[in-house]
């Protein structure tokens, strides 16, 4: 195994590639941390604190968490220790204005800047058969990936919550969201090419080849 001191590592995907999933995965490989901006909103909302009351309103509301608040939490979170190996950004920025947001706030805070963007390509039609195809239990969330008629018990294997699906999971939606995705993240993705730190990868086959892919074009081994 490799380790990356101090690499900052930005995953980007559209919904249904699998990349909180790679993320884990190439962050366990390379030794470095995983740090999700999901996570994050709700580690903080647990704690208790008065960022996280605040956190939890927002969330609470529907609305986004702002940008500035979601960059400072990140930044907190890659001045720990358990940051000094790199890290894997999961979730953000999603869009330019908050790319450029920590651009700024690492170089004039850490010193520091995002080293690869990764971006995780799979056809449309693929990521629509794997939305479409999504699963998930009630009660802890565990996902399943199988064709309507196969989910049979609707029952999670893991715990007995009942399975259930998504409304924008459902395929009349998925198209629509992923239309909304591409619009925000296209040009984020052309941001990372012009900076010169992005890197493309196929994100067709099974979990273990993508995975070894990702790490091949970080820089690391098997």
């Amino acid at each position: 195994m490799m380790s990356i001191d101090s690499k900052i590592a930005v995953f980007l995907g559209a919904p249904g590639v699998g990349k909180g999933t790679q993320a884990a995965l190439v962050a366990q490989q390379m030794q470095m941390s995983h740090l999700s901006s999901g996570d994050l909103f709700r580690q903080a909302v647990e704690r208790g604190d008065e960022l996280g009351k605040q956190v939890k309103a927002i969330m609470e509301s529907g609305a986004l968490v702002p940008d500035e608040i979601t960059t400072q939490m990140v930044l907190d979170r890659l001045s720990q220790s358990s940051s000094a190996r790199g890290v894997i950004l999961d979730g953000f920025p999603r869009n330019i204005v908050q790319a450029e947001s920590l651009d700024k706030a690492l170089t004039e805070k850490q010193g520091r800047k995002v080293d690869v963007a990764v971006c995780i390509d799979v056809a449309q039609e693929e990521l629509i058969r794997r939305l479409s195809l999504r699963w998930l239990c009630r009660k802890c969330q565990t996902p399943y990936n199988r064709d309507a008629e196969d989910v049979t018990p609707l029952v999670c294997e893991k715990c007995g919550g009942e399975l259930y699906q998504r409304a924008d999971d459902a395929p009349d939606t998925v198209l629509k969201r992923l239309q909304v995705y591409f619009a925000a993240t296209m040009p984020l993705i052309e941001y990372y090419k012009q900076c010169g730190i992005l890197i493309e990868v196929d994100g067709g086959g099974s979990v273990e080849s993508i995975t070894a892919r990702i790490v091949l074009a970080m820089g690391g081994s098997r």
